[in-house]
């Protein structure tokens, strides 16, 4: 099947990027975003205002949650999308680490997968999709013309984290922030649904030494000359 709305799909591990990626390439082309991973978080979230800490023995509520929570996605004063829960703007807290781990643990679910799919197709409308995650180009958008893997070393990703954290006043060591990715990508790939890989057909890039601009330079190269071809 091939898309009738143009999409750029992009995957990768946490740290790589591709959030940020995606809002720019969004806003650029003057396309709808989704931050599948706010998703998986919003989920979280959720969880733990619920007092679940053990997903696998929620799998049930979860999956009912992923089909009817109330989700939204809206453009704040700046044009960048939030993410609200139940009317209200969670951006923040879903970025917190405790709810990161809590949505590596969550997206593991094959039946929360299974709920979030067709939430997530509901977003590709005209006049076109960037949609960021972990199995866009695998799963989700199959049919995506374009589909990049924005990778990085673990290093670098922790590092970017760190000084995300410091800029907002937090203290979190950069040796704890590597063993979370480490942790995190072990989960992410070894998944038994979905698990974290480039699709056959993915650009991969690799971002450990490139600057946010170099890199959405480049996936803009990329897409002209892709959309130039057809």
């Amino acid at each position: 099947m091939v898309a009738t709305v143009p999409i750029i799909a992009i995957d990768g591990p946490s740290g790589a990027g591709k959030g940020t990626i995606a809002d720019m390439l969004a806003q650029e082309l003057g396309w709808h975003l989704l931050d599948s991973g706010a998703l998986y978080r919003l989920l979280a979230l959720e969880a733990q205002q619920q007092g679940i800490t053990d997903p696998q023995k929620h799998v049930a509520e979860l999956a009912g949650l992923a089909v009817s929570l109330p989700i939204e996605f809206k453009p704040d004063s700046s044009g960048h999308s939030k993410a609200c829960l139940h009317g209200v703007d969670v951006s923040e807290a879903i970025r917190n680490p405790l709810i990161s781990a809590l949505a590596s643990r969550v997206a593991a679910i094959p039946e929360v997968r299974e709920g979030l799919f067709q939430r997530q197709r509901a977003f590709l409308q005209a006049p076109g999709l960037v949609a960021d995650g972990r199995d866009m180009g695998t799963v989700v958008f199959t049919d995506a013309p374009l589909k990049i893997f924005l990778t990085a070393s673990a290093e670098e990703r922790a590092k970017r984290r760190h000084k995300q954290l410091k800029d907002k006043g937090e203290n979190v060591s950069i040796a704890r922030l590597y063993r979370d990715i480490e942790e995190r990508d072990e989960r992410d790939c070894n998944r038994a649904v979905a698990p974290l890989r480039p699709a056959e057909d993915s650009i991969v890039i690799d971002s450990t030494d490139m600057s946010i601009q170099e890199v959405l330079d480049k996936v803009l190269s990329i897409h002209y000359e892709l959309s130039a071809s057809f």
